[in-house]
């Protein structure tokens, strides 16, 4: 048995034998550290000025927040909504904190704690655009929609629209460029996200819809399969949401329309 031991520490890295043996809690514990994938451009969630190169948000606060529940350090890795299946899956960070979208396609291949946020979705035009003064008149003939690629906004939105073309870009600053240079109408954000365009452009115009038009739950995602990981990030959703943590930080980023506190 210790040749057979001895012989696998010689093929595999110390990472890869913690894995085989032990869960993702233990493993953290271990390491002491707490890997969080974020999209460090998600205005209110996580955020990295650019300027300063900080981060802010509610869930660089929620995650500095849950490493201290744990006892250790974390630290972000840069993902984004294109790369996150693949980020979690192929272990580059232990959990995604940047307000995910439960989707269908997603739950099929991530874990995925209960809600914290819940988000309807809203369009961004310019001040300048005439065509474009309701909701109604998104989806006309000849209205160009642009969307995030890998975004739950590139889904509904081929689902949704009938007569308005579909402008699928690769980057969300890309489809701000298109708003913003009148070759798109709109794009398709959520309410963090509009909240940005508002706060610190001087051209976006917010449309909302006039009433639901597709409400989206935001959670935390892992890997598929590590039930006491699963349990323990439940644990601490509940908690946040039991002792107000989650809605003193969702106020201090102005999130608090959209908080899940049940």
């Amino acid at each position: 048995m210790f040749r057979l031991l001895l012989a696998l520490a010689l093929l595999l890295p110390w990472t890869d034998l913690v894995h085989a043996d032990s869960d993702r809690l233990a493993r953290v514990q271990a390491s002491r550290t707490l890997r969080v994938c974020i999209w460090p451009d998600y205005y209110g969630i996580t955020y990295r000025d650019p300027q300063t190169q900080q981060l802010s948000g509610i869930d660089i606060d929620l995650a500095q927040s849950l490493a201290r529940d744990l006892g250790v350090t974390p630290v972000f890795v840069d993902s984004s909504f294109a790369r996150l299946i693949d980020d979690v899956s192929q272990d580059r960070c232990d959990l995604a904190m940047f307000a995910v979208g439960i989707l269908p396609q997603r739950a099929q291949k991530l874990g995925f704690t209960r809600p914290y946020l819940q988000s309807d979705i809203y369009a961004i035009t310019t001040r300048a655009n005439r065509r474009i003064k309701h909701w109604d008149d998104i989806d006309k003939p000849g209205v160009v929609v642009a969307v995030a690629k890998g975004t739950l906004h590139e889904t509904v939105m081929r689902e949704k629209l009938k007569h308005a073309s579909l402008e699928v870009l690769d980057s969300p600053h890309a489809r701000e460029q298109e708003v913003e240079s009148g070759r798109a109408d709109v794009f398709i954000t959520d309410y963090p996200y509009s909240r940005r365009m508002l706060e610190t452009t001087n051209w976006a115009r917010l449309v909302a819809p006039p009433g639901i038009y597709h409400l989206t739950d935001y959670a935390y995602a892992m890997q598929k399969g590590d039930d006491a990981w699963l349990a323990r990030i439940e644990r601490f959703v509940s908690q946040i949401k039991r002792d107000g943590r989650l809605l003193d930080v969702a106020k201090r980023h102005r999130l608090d329309p959209i908080v899940v506190n049940d």
